[in-house]
């Protein structure tokens, strides 16, 4: 499966069981967003999804997976400090980190 559509899985999955979400683009990009503040989205150029991780706990657990990092769209450089990018090659932990980033 591919990375689009396992994300698209997973927000039809998240989208059934909550009310309050609802898709949405930020700067392009296909996100999901719960009650107007964006939760996560897919980034197409690097094959991954990505989540707004507020708790710095989760964050610093998220960044130590294989292949995460700070979200840097774009090319202006920096990064999103509560953004992580977790790699199509760690989608078994995407639903699990969805529930972080919805917490």
């Amino acid at each position: 499966m591919s990375g689009r559509a396992a994300f698209d899985e997973l927000c039809d999955d998240l989208l059934a069981r909550d009310g309050d979400l609802q898709r949405a683009q930020m700067m392009g990009y296909p996100s999901l967003k719960r009650n107007g503040r964006l939760v996560a989205c897919f980034s197409a150029s690097e094959d991954a999804m990505v989540f707004r991780l507020p708790d710095p706990a989760a964050r610093a657990e998220t960044l130590a997976l294989e292949g995460a990092h700070l979200f840097a769209p774009g090319r202006r450089g920096s990064a999103f400090e509560q953004w992580v990018v977790v790699p199509r090659a760690l989608a078994e932990r995407w639903p699990e980190l969805a529930e972080r980033a919805l917490a």
